[in-house]
């Protein structure tokens, strides 16, 4: 399922595994990488967060280029990708250790 942050960013990664898109409305490949995660929401839960919305939470996780993913697992970052994937690049990247 993908879900657009709406305020509580802590409540929504606590306590399982979901994959945080950061993007913002404007840019290209945020866009092209909305279709590749839409093709596996029913894989994994995915957070949608605009960075220009919530600039404050892009900074703590060290967003500087979009679109950036960041895998959580309780609460903790397990890993992050910057760039576009395409869906296959998008799988292994959330199944690989």
């Amino acid at each position: 399922m993908i879900k657009y942050l709406e305020n509580d960013f802590e409540k929504e990664i606590k306590d399982k595994k979901i994959l945080v898109d950061f993007y913002a409305s404007w840019c290209g490949p945020c866009r092209m990488l909305t279709e590749v995660l839409e093709s596996i929401e029913d894989k994994i839960d995915i957070l949608k967060v605009d960075v220009d919305k919530f600039p404050e939470i892009a900074r703590k996780y060290g967003v500087m280029s979009i679109p950036n993913l960041i895998l959580f697992e309780n609460n903790q970052v397990i890993k992050n990708q910057v760039g576009f994937l395409n869906e296959n690049e998008l799988l292994d990247f959330i199944n690989e250790k």
